[in-house]
């Protein structure tokens, strides 16, 4: 219904064509006398505050993040139980049981028990998971 409308003539104009020299629209071309929208480029950007101390500089700022920073994926000893006795534990092998993401270097961690032997391939050992590990005739080997 509303796409069936016809408008009366010379009710909608045509948009005007700012820029586009002299004979277009006269001397200035549609764009008024100096200033900054006259000029080509001439506009500001959605959070220029016209000249006043931008927000984010305004706002107080605390800490500082490290580029260097390593982020782990996070395994706790209790979440090997799971795993067979004797297997051999890989960071491709948390990933498809869905304890890691794989997108990250993988840190073993000591919390909880463990009640199998099992030898575990990581990138990083807590001193507590290595030991409980060992105390059960397992193995932590870095990579």
């Amino acid at each position: 219904m509303l796409d069936k409308i016809i408008f009366p003539e010379g009710a909608v104009k045509g948009r005007k064509r700012l820029g586009r020299g002299p004979g277009c629209h006269g001397k200035t071309s549609g764009k008024g006398h100096k200033g900054q929208r006259s000029r080509s480029g001439g506009r500001v950007s959605p959070w220029f505050e016209g000249g006043q101390t931008p927000l984010k500089m305004r706002s107080p700022k605390r800490g500082f993040r490290s580029p260097h920073k390593i982020f782990y994926d996070i395994v706790n000893i209790r979440d090997l139980n799971n795993f067979k006795d004797g297997e051999l534990i890989t960071p491709e092998g948390l990933k498809s049981r869905g304890l890691v993401s794989g997108r990250n270097p993988v840190k073993i961690l000591g919390d909880g028990e463990l009640s199998i032997s099992i030898v575990v391939k990581a990138h990083g050992f807590s001193k507590e998971a290595i030991r409980k590990l060992e105390d059960r005739g397992g193995k932590a080997e870095n990579i």
